[in-house]
């Protein structure tokens, strides 16, 4: 990625402000306002540095790049937050980035009110990295996976509280965050109401049992919100498979269609399983829809073997590498999965395929999809490729941002 310097990129380093400095010809990813600057792209730090410090990052000829935020603990030794010399990452600046996250969320998308889930703060993707901010109901839940902001939390917190008014603050700490950033923490009320468990959601018209407490990522898988509405038109007459359905958010959507016969999710975790059945339950689709306990290859494999069919097949499972080193294993799972499922639809079937891990990009995802299909021998039609839903914005110059694939594909 090039793209010209800007005038501010020409300026001198802010006076007073410790300089972080750069190795020969590792400036441009920074320039090019890249917020992650790893320990090995850096040449000199000052002395007495501590962790949180605002820094300026210069390139090796001195040259002002960014403001970002020093962390010794982490392969992130720098986040960059602001490409302007004379804006200092202070109250206002906070508040400002807090503010253009919630004008998308509340202005343009809507998606803000009584009973509503949203993702209010996308981390790199708004200008924020390192803080992730849910809105569930009048509950927010926050992780932070930088050490630099969690630092900041009572500032952050204030902010939220003013521009949001919520009833309750809750923490949600990220498997790996300790060895990452050398972040130590637990799950914990930060402020006002322990939100209530299950807390409830409305979503393309069903209600949704939400254990923001204890549930997966911040308890709802809020990214497939447009997905779970957008693959309905693709819909075969027939039976629904949805495996690692989590607490039943592409099922239930499908139930209520006239053409599906019946719906059978699959998940791991029964406590999962547990909230599924009462959603299912709440929207009246409980006779139609039947959850069972498995894991997801274990059950595939004996779907097969008994010689079940389904016209419709959805695999949203967790993500499967969580490191650049596990990208191999994490394609083997993928095709394992995608070649049992394609084995199990019928002829002209829909399979929903989906990936979350980063670290495997869309090009990736769909030459294994296609490797799949010639193991399966089965010949894959690719609908829509598809991302996650708007509250989960692409900064367009962090492509790390872009994480999920959902493809909707026909089966031959």
């Amino acid at each position: 990625m090039s793209h010209p310097r800007s005038e501010t990129a020409r300026l001198a380093p802010p006076p007073g402000l410790p300089q972080v400095v750069l190795k020969p010809r590792r400036a441009q990813p920074f320039f090019s306002r890249h917020p992650w600057v790893f320990a090995g792209a850096i040449a000199r730090t000052p002395e007495g540095l501590a962790p949180g410090d605002e820094v300026a990052l210069v390139s090796d000829q001195g040259e002002f790049i960014a403001r970002g935020l020093f962390n010794p603990h982490s392969a992130i030794r720098v986040r960059l937050y602001s490409w302007q010399p004379d804006i200092p990452l202070d109250a206002a600046f906070w508040r400002t980035r807090l503010e253009q996250a919630m004008t998308l969320r509340r202005d343009r998308l809507q998606w803000w009110g009584p009973r509503t889930g949203c993702r209010l703060v996308f981390s790199e993707a708004d200008g924020l990295s390192g803080l992730v901010v849910d809105r569930y109901d009048d509950w927010l839940l926050v992780q932070c996976t930088s050490l630099a902001l969690y630092l900041r939390r009572d500032l952050l917190l204030t902010l939220l509280r003013e521009l949001v008014a919520p009833r309750g603050i809750w923490l949600r700490t990220e498997k790996g965050i300790r060895e990452a950033e050398g972040l130590e923490t637990a799950d914990q009320l930060l402020w006002g109401e322990t939100p209530p468990q299950p807390l409830w959601i409305e979503e393309n018209g069903l209600v949704f049992a939400v254990d923001v407490v204890a549930g997966q990522k911040t308890g709802f898988f809020l990214d497939q919100r447009v997905n779970r509405q957008a693959f309905l038109p693709y819909l075969v007459p027939g039976r629904l498979l949805d495996v690692c359905c989590f607490t039943g958010g592409f099922a239930l959507n499908a139930a209520r269609d006239s053409r599906i016969t019946a719906v059978r999710g699959v998940d791991v975790s029964a406590s999962a399983l547990e909230l599924a059945r009462r959603n299912a339950s709440e929207n009246g689709l409980a006779d139609r829809i039947e959850f069972l306990k498995g894991d997801a290859f274990k059950t595939l494999e004996a779907l097969g073997g008994g010689g079940e069919r389904f016209a419709n097949i959805v695999l949203d499972p967790p993500k499967l590498a969580r490191h650049g080193a596990g990208v191999e294993e994490a394609l083997r799972g993928y095709h394992g999965l995608n070649r049992m499922a394609l084995a199990l639809l019928e002829p002209g079937g829909l399979l929903v395929t989906c990936s979350c891990t980063g670290h495997v990009s869309r090009a990736m995802f769909e030459e294994m999809l296609g490797g799949a299909a010639h193991s399966a021998r089965r010949r894959v039609q690719i609908l829509e490729s598809r991302g996650p839903s708007p509250d989960h914005p692409v900064d367009a110059n962090c492509p790390e941002s872009s994480y999920l694939k959902c493809v909707f594909a026909r089966v031959l």
